[in-house]
């Protein structure tokens, strides 16, 4: 016991006298299959493209990103994301990872948007902080511990098949859906009835438009759709549409989240001023990372506006470093937290657990608490 303490002085020690610094950064490519093709109205989705970043210090202690480059919002590759991710490392390496803010800035500072790649990094710096200081990231943020319950999405299909997809849902123990919407004005509504009659009243729903209407027809069919207990609508309009954004607001009784209208804390304060949405939908590859994620929510907590978590195509461990923002902000509500429930294969350890029902939790391991396969690793470096 007495040589194991002074092992561990040392260590202290030399921790001390030793400035922390990123001395390599890896990336690799994680491509995920689907279980089967999710369907918006913006295009069918295969697989999740992903980007991992690893931040190597001299203090053999690593922080781990993840981030997903979803085109159709983002406008971000796979591809155009990994070169600019090696611009990135270069920028970092030999410097303090405990520098958060000057990081932040000097990476946004190098290129303009690109804010996929970007959040990756972000979250890696944070999961390295969180570690160092021997914290859950949460409680590194600020926040503890509460229920976390994720709802589960519907692709586009059939309102047959949607229906048939929500009662395996339901008999699954879900009790919150999300159903895709935005082909035409007579399918939507046949979709939203088929869903309804299928699961009853009792299971909460909401609807994701992706964009796909105009003003005219998003008002149309948000008025029909009162009697089917809409929780709220995500995105009904053209994410640039911001007066249209603001009518259908405005007109409706069900509740509008901005999504692909809000991307940083720049949006969001236009969208809070305008009045143009009942509530925002952050999330981590579309934001930036976390930092701007908080951003975003100090914004709507001074705005009055509540917020949900989602994902883009994140694996189980983009999403764990999801949960614990979630966990940090009371201005957090609604959880949108099941893209690793549609994935074929998960190549993460530890991390979040899954419940019953889309029942959520982490646990106290520092930083994010996950990684991943490290086999499965080597076979997607760039």
């Amino acid at each position: 016991m007495e040589t194991a303490n002074i092992i561990k002085e040392e260590l202290q020690s030399n921790r001390k006298s030793t400035a922390l610094r990123i001395v390599r950064v890896e990336l690799f490519k994680l491509d995920i299959p689907l279980k089967k093709p999710f369907i918006i109205s913006l295009g069918p989705i295969f697989y999740s493209n992903n980007i991992v970043v690893k931040l190597h210090t001299n203090q053999d202690i690593t922080g781990i990103g993840e981030c997903s480059p979803y085109p159709y919002i983002v406008g971000e590759t796979q591809e155009s994301e990994s070169a600019i991710g090696k611009k990135i490392a270069e920028l970092l390496v030999h410097k303090n990872p405990l520098e958060l803010t000057q990081r932040l800035a000097e990476i946004d500072a190098a290129m303009a948007f690109n804010h996929t790649i970007k959040s990756a990094f972000d979250m890696a710096l944070y999961d390295l902080q969180a570690k160092y200081c021997q914290l859950p990231l949460y409680a590194f943020l600020g926040g503890s511990k509460k229920p976390l319950l994720s709802d589960m999405t519907i692709g586009i299909d059939t309102p047959g098949k949607m229906a048939t997809e929500a009662l395996v849902y339901k008999k699954a123990g879900f009790s919150i859906l999300k159903a895709k919407l935005g082909t035409d004005h007579r399918t939507d509504i046949a979709r939203i009835k088929a869903i309804r009659l299928a699961i009853g009243n009792d299971i909460r729903l909401r609807i994701d438009a992706n964009q796909a209407w105009d003003v005219p027809t998003a008002k149309r069919i948000l008025h029909e759709l009162i009697p089917y207990n809409i929780e709220h609508c995500e995105e009904p309009v053209a994410r640039w549409d911001n007066d249209g954004l603001k009518a259908v607001t405005s007109a409706s009784s069900i509740p509008i989240m901005a999504d692909e209208s809000l991307f940083d804390h720049h949006d969001a304060f236009r969208l809070a001023s305008n009045r143009a949405c009942d509530l925002f939908n952050i999330k981590l590859s579309k934001s930036g990372g976390i930092n701007k994620a908080l951003k975003i929510l100090a914004v709507g907590e001074a705005a009055g506006v509540k917020s949900q978590v989602g994902s883009m195509g994140e694996s189980a461990y983009g999403i764990t470093a999801l949960a614990h923002l979630a966990l940090a902000s009371s201005s957090i509500i609604f959880f949108d937290l099941d893209a690793p429930l549609m994935q074929a294969i998960n190549p993460v350890t530890e991390g979040l657990i899954y419940g019953k029902g889309g029942e959520v939790s982490i646990t106290d391991r520092p930083g994010i608490g996950a990684d991943f396969d490290e086999q499965y690793l080597e076979k997607i470096s760039f």
